[in-house]
């Protein structure tokens, strides 16, 4: 049971990253900000998806 639970929180945890990603992407900040934010959530996805959600680019 511990596999198949510790599968699904990391397939949230992903599916969660991938979000993240994808608003930052579509969002009205420029190419070097973006692809920092990227580069941020995709090597440090704990800190960096904390960090986006206090000072990322809104809206």
């Amino acid at each position: 049971m511990g596999i198949e639970v510790g599968g699904l929180l990391g397939l949230i945890w992903l599916i969660i990253v991938i979000w993240a990603i994808v608003k930052v992407a579509k969002s009205s900040a420029g190419g070097l900000a973006k692809l920092i934010w990227i580069l941020v959530l995709l090597f440090f996805p704990l800190v960096g998806l904390i960090i986006w959600l206090l000072f990322g680019p809104k809206g």
